[in-house]
């Protein structure tokens, strides 16, 4: 272990700060968060830096550095972009006992100051010794998304009910286990989303030792086009946590095994005129795992409100006094355009977008043709492989030039994607040629000849 990682309470506690440009500012708003009372030495002092320290607690000494500066502080940090200044400051701090942190310079100091995820009261904090920072950057962005910003609340909450808790229960494991299911379940969901009122609610009913069933809950989400790189932090925390998924076969497997490992999965996935299980049944399938008391995951391919019978599902679940969240995702329109290098909308092209189901509940082709002729507007058609000679021939005969683009993109943002283009008059017959599959695409009009000058997705299988 090169460094011992240690977290400090600096409230009311004297830093020195040497340096009065960029680097120092970005310090002092780290000092100055925590509650720091700074004093800042520099030939020259920015006004950015006068202005976020401008309370009589702070000092500000626009001189040279000198050694009596470190008098009586506790921390010092060199943040000038003098390495002579720096080095100076780091021996003579040295030499008085004190932890110094030298900015971009890990060798010279005895403190390095390490990447932050504050939640407060929870924070996270890591470092790579000063040799790799731009590493330490990347694990702190991944750490953002799974640390949601709820988690301070969520702290908060716990702290408030430890007392009650150790007096409830006696065994540590009791404890321990109390906890972890408190702290995944609907409490925390509350306090996730700043309800603290709801959330101790809920909390004080767990404590209680109330013998009722207690319900569940039910997460709508959706898990987007395929990349698992497009999913919000809030449907990726709700995976995670899960006690049962049920999930399509539009959910990709990438974004399937991000899923809490040793939840029950259930496949409920559609084909056109196979259905693994009637969409009552998969209500019911939601209605009966909740009333378990189980945090139950609905994950669904693209947008659950787009042409994902999302709003069948929750209706019965609102009816059922089931309690349920709703995640939206990247629809699959949106995915697959913006892989393909086809904006759905353009000044010069297209000022307006429509969405269709490639067929309607019937199995039938019902459109509202006439509605679709405009050449100003991007058609994208969705569930509409089988059916594209009919989609075809149809916006024809409505008056749509045969010329008019059409791409065909198939499993699309995934690295199994491919892209076809033709027209109205001949995209047809790239299906049977190039062996085109379900889950694909449709998108028709003018914006589809931009494909290929704005591609720029490389799919590994291309």
């Amino acid at each position: 272990m090169d460094y011992l990682p240690l977290f400090l309470d600096l409230k009311q506690q004297p830093v020195l700060l040497v340096g009065g440009g960029d680097i120092a500012l970005r310090k002092a708003r780290l000092l100055n968060n925590a509650g720091a009372v700074i004093r800042v030495v520099a030939l020259e002092i920015a006004e950015d830096l006068k202005r976020l320290l401008n309370d009589s607690k702070h000092i500000l000494i626009e001189r040279s550095y000198q050694v009596a500066d470190l008098d009586d502080v506790i921390l010092v940090i060199a943040a000038t972009d003098n390495k002579k200044v720096n080095s100076e400051v780091a021996e003579q701090a040295k030499q008085k006992k004190l932890f110094v942190n030298v900015v971009d310079d890990a060798t010279s100091g005895n403190a390095i100051m390490p990447s932050i995820v504050d939640r407060s009261p929870v924070m996270a904090a890591f470092s790579t010794g000063g040799k790799a920072p731009v590493l330490a950057r990347m694990l702190r962005q991944q750490l953002e998304t799974m640390l949601p910003s709820g988690y301070g609340h969520l702290a908060d909450l716990a702290g408030r009910f430890r007392g009650k808790v150790n007096a409830r229960f006696d065994q540590l494991n009791d404890r321990r286990y109390f906890w972890e299911k408190v702290l995944t379940s609907s409490a925390a969901e509350k306090a996730f989303q700043g309800d603290m009122e709801q959330a101790e609610q809920a909390f004080e009913q767990q404590l209680s030792e109330s013998k009722e069933a207690s319900v569940g809950e039910v997460y709508l989400v959706g898990g987007g086009p395929g990349d698992p790189d497009l999913l919000t932090f809030k449907a990726l925390r709700l995976m995670q946590q899960a006690d049962v998924v049920l999930h399509d076969r539009l959910v990709s497997e990438q974004v399937l095994t991000l899923c809490r490992r040793d939840a029950d999965f259930i496949y409920v996935g559609k084909k056109r005129e196979r259905h693994t299980r009637p969409q009552e049944e998969i209500n019911q399938l939601l209605v009966e795992h909740a009333r378990q008391g189980k945090r139950v995951l609905r994950l669904k391919g693209g947008d659950p409100f787009i042409f994902g019978r999302g709003g069948e599902e929750i209706d019965t679940l609102a009816e059922e006094g089931i309690p349920f969240q709703v995640v939206p995702g990247i629809t699959a329109a949106s995915g697959c355009s913006t892989y393909s290098g086809i904006p759905l909308t353009h000044r010069d092209y297209a000022q307006s977008v429509r969405f269709v189901t490639g067929h309607l509940k019937d199995d039938s082709y019902n459109l509202n043709w006439h509605e679709m002729v405009d050449p100003s507007q991007t058609l994208v058609f969705y569930m509409g492989l089988m059916g594209l000679p009919r989609i075809c021939q149809e916006l024809q005969a409505q008056g749509r030039p045969a010329k008019t683009p059409v791409a065909l993109v198939e499993k699309g943002t995934t690295q199994q994607q491919r892209v076809f283009t033709g027209t109205l008059a001949n995209i047809s017959e790239q299906v049977s040629v190039n062996k085109v599959k379900a889950p694909t695409l449709i998108i028709v009009g003018d914006v589809v000849s931009l494909h290929d000058k704005l591609k720029w997705f490389k799919p590994s299988s291309s």
